[in-house]
């Protein structure tokens, strides 16, 4: 690790993320999500090879299935996001193979027996689970952090090791219906940040290609920025909403140490440093890339939205509807989660500085910590304003500063009188005195 990493505040007090009695973030994982409807399992739209997997492809191919299913794809960025996460309360991640092989319904795969039953075992006490269940499938390596078999729980930030197939009714049974604990099992607490991003090629060639570029990039910035053990990635498949993709969610503790899990949609590699600064480090919502959040319904996501916006100033920002040509041409007027008007927009090339929302869903790795150094901003910042796809060069909007007459507000005059009303006072009251003398 380089010394520059290692300087980071992120990097401080490592021994809160990863500890004995703990267990640190994973470092891959894949999934096939639903939730405990019948209806929504196996809804793909279409069935596809893993061919968004580019790394053996020739230049030209990979030029063609991006625009094709990439970001440069023509519905790329074409539909409005917010709202469009299902409501559900709990997720629970099995860890199981990797996304070259699963098939496009591996919860429903004759030869993958463990996620098969997990999802049948699921689905047939839906009526006994309180919570409203979301289950997705995470790549497992046997011998590394995340093997087969092991499960990631949210908001409860738990994992258990081991899970086969013998054991899937009892687990259901203890842990999800019961809220209890699997005592087979040892449930090891979960720290740190946990982003999943869907790469299930084989149910959607937009999931395929968009996916494996946004998971290569994560890695390159937690690596760069000394994240390792803090925040870790896991391609995942199908988690609803092919169209919106690349779909990335994000689970972590706010400073009141509550769990929720934000997601994101049309993501691609350029938003990583943003969502890593603002999400991650500053606990700011990207809205424009904002789908919704676990806990809410569609409706509440649309509302919660719309109060952020009219709190720190946004107007009509529908991010979900910019084409990648469009993005930075909004007004400065436009402020999302206390962003500048060019960061509002995937921009910060021009833009002041302002502080954090106070009452935002607020995500921080560290609440004494939880800043990134000037130096590290620096560097996202530069990376967060290149182009986000191939169908056009990002504009940059430049927001003149205001000067000190534009910004100056009602409660500073009434400042400025309330001290030269004092100032007269104590002078007449001077005055008075050296007269009685």
């Amino acid at each position: 690790m380089s010394q520059k990493a290692s300087n980071s505040p992120l990097m401080a007090n490592r021994d809160d993320f990863i500890n004995p009695n703990t267990s640190s973030p994973v470092t891959v994982s894949d999934a096939d999500s639903f939730l405990l409807d019948s209806s929504q399992i196996g809804s793909a739209s279409g069935s596809f090879q893993n061919e968004g997997f580019l790394s053996g492809a020739d230049g030209g191919a990979a030029a063609a299935a991006d625009a094709e299913f990439g970001f440069s794809r023509p519905d790329f960025r074409q539909t409005q996001l917010v709202g469009t996460v299902d409501f559900y309360e709990r997720h629970v991640f099995l860890c199981y193979k990797n996304p070259q092989v699963w098939p496009p319904r591996i919860e429903a795969a004759e030869f993958d027996r463990l996620p098969r039953l997990l999802a049948a075992a699921l689905t047939a006490r839906k009526n006994d689970v309180k919570k409203q269940t979301r289950l997705t499938i995470c790549e497992g390596h046997d011998g590394t952090e995340t093997s087969n078999g092991d499960v990631l729980i949210f908001p409860d930030m738990i994992r258990y090791r081991r899970l086969t197939h013998f054991d899937v009714d009892t687990f259901v049974e203890e842990v999800l219906v019961k809220d209890g604990e699997w005592l087979p099992g040892n449930p090891e607490a979960l720290t740190g940040w946990y982003i999943f991003v869907c790469c299930h090629g084989s149910r959607d060639r937009r999931c395929g290609v968009c996916g494996p570029a946004i998971v290569s990039r994560l890695l390159e910035e937690i690596e760069s920025n000394g994240l390792q053990g803090k925040v870790s990635v896991s391609p995942c498949s199908h988690i609803g909403g092919h169209k919106f993709a690349g779909n990335v969610i994000i689970y972590g503790r706010n400073t009141h140490k509550e769990v929720s899990g934000h997601w994101y949609g049309y993501v691609t590699p350029d938003d990583v440093p943003q969502l890593l600064e603002q999400h991650v480090a500053k606990g700011e919502i990207v809205d424009w890339l904002w789908r919704g959040q676990m806990g809410l319904s569609e409706d509440e996501q649309k509302a919660s939205q719309q109060h952020r916006l009219s709190i720190y100033g946004g107007t009509d920002v529908d991010r979900g509807t910019i084409n990648s040509n469009d993005v930075g041409i909004r007004t400065c007027g436009s402020q999302l989660e206390g962003m500048g008007c060019c960061q509002a927009n995937g921009n910060v090339s021009c833009c002041q500085t302002t502080q954090p929302p106070v009452d935002a869903d607020n995500f921080n790795l560290n609440q004494e910590n939880a800043e990134f150094t000037t130096e590290k901003k620096s560097s996202f910042k530069r990376q967060v304003s290149r182009s986000s796809s191939g169908k056009g060069t990002r504009s940059r909007k430049v927001c003149s500063m205001p000067t000190w007459y534009e910004s100056w507000e009602r409660e500073d005059t009434y400042a400025v009188l309330a001290v030269v009303g004092a100032a007269i006072s104590v002078a007449y009251a001077f005055n008075c005195y050296r007269q009685l003398k």
